[in-house]
């Protein structure tokens, strides 16, 4: 069968999207570029934001309404309304990126499935922060999955993959804006393939196979997770920086205010000090002694201040609140 003939398949689809934040939107748009047949696209509510509090719309929402594709809110993902729009849809195929845990009534309704992108090597990094841990964890490689969805979170068999190079000092940030459109690609291409039934799918555990099954997990990020403890190492304290650059941010205190360090030097030398002290020369350079040397901070936002770099921030601060 010619490519033709697949991209024809692939448009003929009938399909719904699930996502909310900017991460879906790369993804929907490379289906409506490929020419997909996006029949609905189903988003999180709208919510108050801001100081004014004013209801605020989710990325794909307004991605959505901007290319006229009808769009489904539900409040609960069993409320019986919403099934019944969902099934009206006749949908041949679901797709979800970056969106919550659906039902099995929902995952399971169209005669394809439902797939989802997922932003790791799978097995490796199931969980809600896929990004974050493979950065904290120093990996030098990480990659995206498609894989249809089952019972367990992030379980399902393997449709394709795609791996990619981590920079030593790349952010969570900036490697996730590289993985949206990696992922969003091989989205497409997943689409393709299943429309013209080329797809192998591939059990999670037969990947694992011939390896030590040592799974690394990705769950959420919390309070604890951020607080940067000194007396670790410079490349571990390195990566969890940058693995918490620029959300939810790296926190330390500096004159017992709250810290957040978004980027970061390493200086290897043979400690002198006490682990977490601080030195600068009021000028250029914060830098905090560490279990093998020093981490320089490069960028940072110390509470009730803005985000900025560290020559700005020592222009208008005194270390020590003199």
């Amino acid at each position: 069968m010619s490519t033709t003939d697949h991209n024809t398949e692939a448009i003929n689809l009938r399909i719904v999207f699930m996502g909310t934040p900017d991460f879906a939107v790369a993804s929907l748009d490379a289906l409506v570029r490929a020419g997909c047949n996006i029949v609905s696209v189903v988003t999180a509510p709208d919510k108050p934001a801001g100081r004014g509090m004013k209801l605020t719309e989710s990325a794909v929402k307004k991605y959505a309404v901007e290319k006229g594709l009808p769009v489904l809110q539900p409040e609960k993902l069993k409320n019986p309304a919403f099934i019944e729009e969902l099934r009206a849809l006749k949908a041949d195929l679901q797709i979800v990126v970056a969106f919550r845990m659906l039902p099995e009534m929902v995952w399971n309704m169209p005669p394809l499935g439902t797939v989802n992108l997922h932003g790791s090597l799978l097995p490796q990094y199931r969980g809600a922060a896929p990004i974050h841990w493979a950065v904290i964890n120093g990996e030098k490689e990480t990659g995206v999955t498609t894989f249809k969805l089952k019972h367990e979170i992030d379980t399902g068999d393997i449709l394709l993959q795609k791996s990619f190079a981590i920079g030593e000092d790349e952010t969570t940030g900036e490697v996730h804006d590289r993985m949206k459109i990696i992922g969003a690609d091989l989205l497409v291409e997943t689409v393709k393939g299943l429309a013209a039934g080329s797809l192998q799918e591939t059990a999670q555990s037969s990947v694992m196979s011939g390896e030590p099954a040592v799974l690394k997990h990705a769950p959420k990020i919390f309070t604890e997770t951020c607080q940067i403890d000194w007396s670790k190492p410079a490349d571990s304290i390195h990566n969890l920086i940058r693995g918490l650059s620029p959300f939810p941010g790296a926190l330390t205190s500096l004159d017992g205010k709250i810290l957040k360090v978004y980027r970061s030097k390493k200086e290897k030398a043979a400690p002198q000090l006490p682990a977490g002290k601080v030195l600068s020369d009021g000028k250029t350079f914060i830098k905090f002694t560490c279990a093998d040397g020093y981490i320089h901070i490069l960028d940072l936002q110390l509470e009730g201040k803005k985000r900025m770099l560290v020559a700005d921030f020592l222009r208008g601060y005194r270390l020590g609140g003199s």
